[in-house]
């Protein structure tokens, strides 16, 4: 004889939570790719600007104002708030400034002719880490993103501060970016994020979220240097994969871009501002 387990779920049951998890992964990604949509914009103009060669000025130039012209629609819009860009400005030129560095010390180069060029620097690559910022505030105001047990202030900035400055000390003095990456373990380990899907809350590490969207941004480094945004020395000759260890660089810019965000979010939490 047999005899049915308790609360056993049926076709019907399984059915409802299929089309349930379906539906919830489609919400997901939709609102993730609304906060993509300055990325998107960028990354499209780096390969309609590859394969249609514009008129009168050279390509950096345009994707420049590209840049400006989606910013000011973003902004006029309200798919994006004064705060945001406030945000987003400051991204600008924290980028611009380890661009420039980086440059400089030969880890890659800007091949092309530009009008608007800072030491060899197109004044467009400061929009690529803006892009990150702005994905960052997006996702965070749609997903309605909140804060599990963060850490102190005090151990929050200089931890930031740390992985900023080892972009530019590791040139001259020792790599210390896997020493900050275990720091940052023992920071985080009992930090989460919640997030909101169609009304329902989950939430996952803070960790997690910081490999995860590292990860994603060195396919995105792929694609841009595909269509010749930047070149580093190994794709001189031809394009080649960017090696996975780039993904650990990502992971902690990620994690300052983050630490940024949070902190003003923060600061700003009282408002109902950002």
């Amino acid at each position: 004889m047999y005899l049915p387990i308790p609360n056993e779920p049926n076709d019907k049951t399984l059915k409802f939570r299929f089309l349930h998890s379906v539906r919830q992964l489609v919400g997901f990604g939709w609102e993730q790719a609304l906060s993509c949509l300055f990325p998107v914009v960028i990354f499209a103009s780096l390969a309609v600007t590859q394969l249609i060669p514009l008129p009168w000025l050279p390509r950096y130039d345009w994707l420049l104002i590209i840049c400006l012209l989606m910013q000011a629609i973003m902004l006029k819009s309200g798919l994006e708030t004064k705060d945001e860009l406030k945000v987003i400005t400051l991204f600008h030129i924290i980028g611009l400034a380890l661009e420039i560095f980086k440059v400089h010390m030969g880890s890659w180069s800007y091949p092309e002719e530009g009008y608007f060029k800072i030491f060899g620097v197109p004044l467009y690559s400061g929009f690529m880490y803006a892009s990150v910022a702005s994905y960052l505030c997006q996702a965070w105001r749609r997903l309605n993103v909140d804060l599990i047990k963060w850490p102190p202030f005090l151990a929050v900035v200089p931890l930031a501060i740390a992985i900023y400055l080892n972009y530019f000390t590791h040139h001259f003095w020792v790599d210390i970016r896997w020493w900050l990456s275990g720091l940052v373990l023992v920071v985080f380990w009992k930090s989460w994020v919640s997030y909101e899907v169609n009304r329902i809350q989950y939430r996952m590490p803070i960790a997690l979220s910081f490999v995860l969207i590292g990860f994603f941004i060195w396919i995105a480094e792929n694609i841009a240097t595909y269509f010749g945004a930047w070149k580093y020395p190994n794709q001189t000759e031809a394009w080649s994969l960017v090696h996975i260890g780039k993904v650990s660089s990502w992971v902690l810019l990620v994690i300052v871009s983050f630490l940024i965000v949070a902190t003003l979010k923060q600061v700003k939490k009282k408002t109902g501002r950002m």
